[in-house]
């Protein structure tokens, strides 16, 4: 059994850090003010600058990088270091866009983390569907990733990245044993230009994940800090509260040991 310690630096960039490697999710570390173009007419102001700033980070080994193209989830001053932070995994598209020392990967293709000393990690990307059905060619690609290592008591360590629940997230749930969910949310809408059509998962599609899976511990991330976020811990607590697994909320800056 390895444990595995979580900081959530705001939004949906957090802090892994499990035998002996240092890796961050969805990296945004902008100041609050700014506003992000998403295309098609959509953007954002972000709202809360994050909660630890990226000198104080300290060695980063991996970065895990669900989209490139949406400043929510990659913002410039993040995408400005990543050179200095080992290895970036992303789609294969973001990866064409970012170059460097980025590896690309489709829904369900695997790869390796493995340095002399260090846990070896398999990481393996996970399907997403960022929106309705048909807007692929709009939201582009996106991946969720899932850890896995030798000693899991509870399961792989799985990041659902940016994605409403769809068949391909069902999939997971057939194909992955879960101990330790990062989950997505933020009811994401622009009702001025597409109406009610959501982009990321509510609470309420978030507890029917959760039960489909059966993880040992949720963590939610992707919900505050920017103006296209429609539902906030406030109003998804009482709902994902009623899912079979006990929500861990972590405030930006939180950290918390998980037994995976």
């Amino acid at each position: 059994m390895t444990d595995v310690t979580i900081t959530h630096i705001g939004g949906p960039t957090a802090l892994i850090e499990v035998g002996g490697w240092r890796i961050l999710t969805d990296p945004t570390f902008d100041p609050p003010g700014k506003r992000y173009f998403f295309g098609w007419g959509t953007m954002s102001r972000k709202l809360v600058g994050p909660s630890v700033l990226a000198k104080d980070l300290g060695p980063i080994d991996a970065v895990l990088v669900s989209h490139h193209h949406h400043g929510d989830n990659l913002d410039p001053s993040a995408e400005a270091l990543l050179p200095t932070w080992g290895t970036t995994y992303t789609t294969k598209k973001g990866a064409k866009k970012l170059g460097g020392n980025t590896v690309g990967l489709a829904a369900w293709e695997t790869t390796t983390l493995e340095a002399p000393g260090k846990l070896s990690i398999t990481i393996t990307a996970t399907p997403c569907r960022h929106g309705p059905v048909g807007s692929d060619p709009i939201t582009g690609p996106v991946v969720g990733f899932s850890l896995r290592w030798e000693g899991q008591e509870h399961g792989e360590l799985w990041v659902t990245g940016d994605t409403v629940l769809y068949g391909g997230l069902r999939d997971v749930a057939k194909r992955l044993k879960v101990g330790t969910m990062l989950l997505h949310l933020g009811s994401v809408r622009f009702r001025y230009l597409s109406g009610w059509f959501r982009y990321t998962m509510d609470a309420t599609e978030g507890v029917e994940l959760i039960d489909l899976i059966k993880p040992a511990t949720v963590i939610p991330v992707h919900y505050e800090g920017w103006s296209h976020f429609q539902q906030g811990r406030g109003d998804a607590e009482d709902v994902l509260a009623t899912a079979e697994t006990a929500i861990t909320w972590l405030d930006p800056g939180e950290t918390t040991t998980v037994n995976a």
